[in-house]
């Protein structure tokens, strides 16, 4: 399985529907926009056996952050560092739920970002998880900020001792 960047042209977004109307207009209407004024990037993985059908999408960018909300110990150690890697957003399709696709999905996403930390350096990795998702986060690893419980973050330090 291989991800690939969105194109408007190929891949069907009409169809897909993570039973999350926010996410399935998206994908639909913003993300080609977003990609072409360089504001994010969204990944697809296609079915194997319909290359148009989307399995499911994540969409990165840079996103700011304070410093502050993150534990004592980060605060110290990126004591000027503003800005992290943001995992924009992440969905599967309701055809293909329950399948380990979001996992691979997720994992897809900070191999992503950790090469491109290689490049152009930042400490963590967030999400803004909505309602119900956050335990699938926190399994991976994402804490929440100190003073917001949905937005959750993970080191670049924590990534890389995970996949390697």
């Amino acid at each position: 399985m291989i991800t690939v960047q969105l194109d408007k042209k190929k891949h069907n977004r009409d169809a897909f529907d993570c039973g999350v109307d926010a996410l399935n207009n998206y994908l639909r209407v913003i993300a080609g926009q977003q990609s072409s004024r360089d504001n994010t990037r969204t990944f697809v993985l296609e079915d194997a056996n319909v290359s148009e059908s989307i399995i499911g999408f994540y969409t990165l960018t840079m996103t700011s952050f304070d410093l502050n909300a993150l534990p004592e110990k980060l605060q110290k150690k990126h004591n000027n560092v503003k800005t992290g890697g943001l995992i924009a957003r992440l969905a599967v399709d309701k055809r293909y739920v329950k399948q380990g696709f979001g996992e691979w999905l997720l994992i897809d996403a900070l191999k992503k970002l950790l090469l491109a930390s290689q490049i152009v350096a930042f400490p963590i990795i967030i999400v803004d998880a909505k309602e119900g998702v956050i335990q699938f986060y926190k399994k991976f690893g994402f804490a929440a900020f100190l003073d917001t419980p949905d937005k959750l973050f993970i080191t670049l330090v924590d990534v890389r001792a995970s996949l390697e």
